[in-house]
């Protein structure tokens, strides 16, 4: 892979209130450029910590790493991930503020001590055993929900309590701080409940076998086929930049044909939109739904900005559910309505590419104060897809002197 390379040499000057004035420290620098001509914020960046040519015994030590922007010499919040499960770390997340048409600097400075992880990080995702078997994740703007193997055979064996469907549940909260436990403990210890308001939000989104907030399905001669509940998961990380997750499928079929299914999904800090990549076998196109409820809504479609969205009144107040993908996936955009409760949805079909499907769906609730209006949160999804199509930019320096 081609990189841009740079020579840059970090400065343990720049490190002082660490105390490395009598210890010297080798970190590294690297530089993100921001292309628009609009200023930047929220906005992962993953740095490749395996391009990063630190000494071989410090990658063997390192517990963690410290992000500090090298003009302020302030340290910046960041995520180490280890993405492979081998023990070492492979990325770094930050979310840099940059203005327009500028370049920013950076220092990454490894560390011996480790990081404790926080019970309830501002981006957090669990399975949910005590409420038959969820999966929920949130962030500091929405949160989301599906079900899982024990609600679907609940359903099977006519008892009370399941749930049936591959759908994506919303979370309609009003408050920046988690919320998935405290609303579960609330509903299942509490003579509370997570369906009324009483400061926090609410989950009053119907989901049923409808597909939600970017639920799956697959077309087959004008019927659409979709999944049963999750059959496993794994959770991979939690933090003050993303959760992500991995969900698996028993294996469905779709009009004679049999489809393999895992959805890998990532939910960022500061984003609507909870990001989906769908391993599949058995279609080269998937369709990507919307719930159209009470089809009292508005259906938005803008191909060549790569987001569909539909805008509902929702009992006294209105939400916005939304899809994005990069426009050359997308095939078309179908209103779909059979006069069956839940069935009614708008349905984005989406090219398979090397089995692999990647699009971003999410939600907002007016009731959150986070948007007004329908031109609002149309104009969030343009400004979200045009910087997917120009990503923050990471340019790794060349080299760097060891002897610090």
């Amino acid at each position: 892979m081609k990189r841009h390379l740079l020579a840059a040499v970090g400065v343990c000057g720049a490190l002082v209130q660490f105390g490395c004035s009598e210890a010297k420290v080798e970190t590294y620098q690297v530089q993100i450029e921001n292309s628009l001509n609009e200023p930047r914020s929220f906005e992962t960046v993953e740095i490749d910590l395996n391009a990063v040519p630190f000494k071989q015994g410090i990658l063997a030590s390192t517990k963690s790493y410290e992000l500090i922007d090298f003009s302020t010499k302030t340290k910046i919040s960041s995520q180490a991930v280890d993405v492979d499960g081998d023990g070492h770390f492979d990325q770094l997340l930050f979310q840099p503020n940059i203005e327009a048409k500028a370049t920013k600097t950076f220092e990454i400075v490894p560390s011996e001590e480790i990081v404790e992880v926080e019970n309830d990080p501002a981006c957090y995702s669990r399975f949910v055993p005590e409420r038959t078997d969820d999966y929920a994740w949130e962030n500091n703007r929405v949160a989301f929900r599906t079900y899982g193997p024990t609600a679907q055979k609940l359903i099977e064996d006519g008892l009370p309590g399941g749930t049936l469907s591959s759908g994506i549940d919303a979370w309609l909260k009003k408050v920046d701080y988690p919320i998935i436990n405290k609303w579960y403990k609330k509903e299942l210890e509490t003579d509370g409940s997570y369906h009324e308001d009483t400061g926090e939000g609410l989950d009053n989104f119907h989901v049923g076998v409808s597909r939600g907030v970017g639920g799956v399905a697959i077309n087959k001669d004008s019927i659409y086929y979709i999944s049963k509940n999750f059959s496993s998961y794994e959770r991979l990380t939690t933090g003050p930049i993303r959760t992500s997750f991995v969900l698996k499928y028993a294996d469905w079929s779709a009009g004679g044909e049999v489809i393999t299914e895992e959805k890998h999904i990532s939910l960022d800090y500061g984003s609507n939109l909870s990001r989906f990549e769908i391993k599949i076998k058995g279609a080269d196109r998937i369709s990507v739904g919307l719930t159209m409820h009470e089809n009292d809504g508005k259906i938005s479609v803008s191909k060549d900005k790569g987001y569909v969205s539909y805008y509902q009144p929702h009992e006294e107040s209105e939400l916005g559910t939304a899809i994005i993908s990069d426009p050359e996936m997308i095939l078309q955009v179908e209103e779909y309505q059979n006069g069956k409760q839940d069935e009614n949805n708008v349905y984005t079909q989406l090219n398979v590419r090397e089995g692999s499907v990647v699009y971003y769906s999410g939600f907002t609730w007016k009731g959150s104060g986070q948007f007004s209006d329908v031109k609002e949160w149309e104009n969030y999804l343009e400004g979200f897809s045009r910087k997917l199509q120009h990503p923050l930019q990471v340019i790794y320096s060349k080299e760097q002197d060891s002897s610090l």
